[in-house]
């Protein structure tokens, strides 16, 4: 089933009294949507019991939770004491999203660094073999782990480097950021054709069964030479990606990805927004 949600809380949610995750649940559920994202972007720090009382929350209102592992994580970094960390840093996410009862974990790959763009993608491809296997030593291989596109040059996260990654074991799910794609390729996505031709390129690649449920992270945002600059709001009308053209794609294709919206203090307005634009899309030629 195709889930819309925001990652964190609206500006809303706080100018509403409200302050803990726990509330988010019935917050959340009210205005129409069906999950969160909760963001570990500065660290794991939460505890088993914590975790525990946010994922009660979240069952009874039948929202259903994923988890955003730190921000630093970097796989191509040449210093494997660091990237021993990230591996931890990814593990210790999931440990969370389990005990909340959720099983989605989408975390950043890499920064390319100093290197050559093939030396970083590599590197991190291998680091993401070994973390195939800590999941599976770890008895994890039920989650899924998200790789995701991102939108600055200088981070590993093309479409094609997400979908190399995610050959390497079924654990990984594509997490496609549209934002980040449309940023980071200056302005790609515009119609219903330009995301055919994506989804179409991944699922070509990763099969069917691999994308229907793929995760999802969208957004306007804003972007320069370098690419990404920073998340705007579904009120801008300057830098897209608009989700219309996209709406109606998931249904040609019969996607049902869990979609994340990530915009700047209105996520689940917008959340709400895309949901609202998807019920009313109808594939081309209905």
């Amino acid at each position: 089933m195709i889930r819309f949600g925001p990652s964190g809380n609206s500006e809303s949610f706080y100018a509403a009294g409200y302050s803990h995750t726990e509330e988010a649940a019935s917050y959340v559920k009210e205005m129409g949507l069906d999950c969160f994202e909760y963001s570990f972007g500065r660290g794991v720090r939460m505890t088993a019991e914590k975790a525990g009382a946010i994922g009660r929350a979240f069952a009874a209102e039948g929202v259903e939770l994923s988890v955003h592992a730190p921000y630093f994580i970097n796989f191509a970094n040449p210093d494997d004491e660091m990237a021993q960390k990230s591996f931890g840093y990814v593990l210790d996410s999931a440990k969370m999203v389990r005990a909340m009862g959720g099983r989605r974990i989408v975390f950043h790959p890499a920064a390319q660094g100093k290197d050559a763009r093939e030396i970083a993608v590599s590197r991190a491809e291998d680091r993401l073999k070994t973390l195939r296997d800590y999941i599976y030593l770890n008895g994890m291989e039920d989650l899924m782990f998200c790789p995701e596109t991102m939108g600055k040059f200088a981070q590993i996260g093309t479409p094609e480097e997400i979908v190399r990654f995610c050959k390497i074991d079924p654990v990984f799910t594509p997490c496609v950021d549209f934002g980040h794609v449309n940023a980071r390729e200056q302005g790609s996505l515009k119609t219903a054709e330009d995301y055919r031709r994506l989804l179409g390129y991944m699922i070509g690649e990763l099969g069917y069964e691999r994308m229907k449920h793929f995760h999802v992270h969208f957004s306007k945002i804003m972007y320069g030479a370098k690419g990404e600059i920073k998340h705007l709001t579904f009120a801008d009308e300057v830098y897209g990606p608009s989700f219309e053209p996209l709406a109606e794609v998931l249904h040609e294709l019969r996607l049902e990805p869990y979609i994340v919206s990530e915009s700047d203090g209105t996520q689940a307005e917008d959340a709400l927004a895309m949901k609202r634009m998807y019920e009313a899309a109808q594939p081309r030629g209905v």
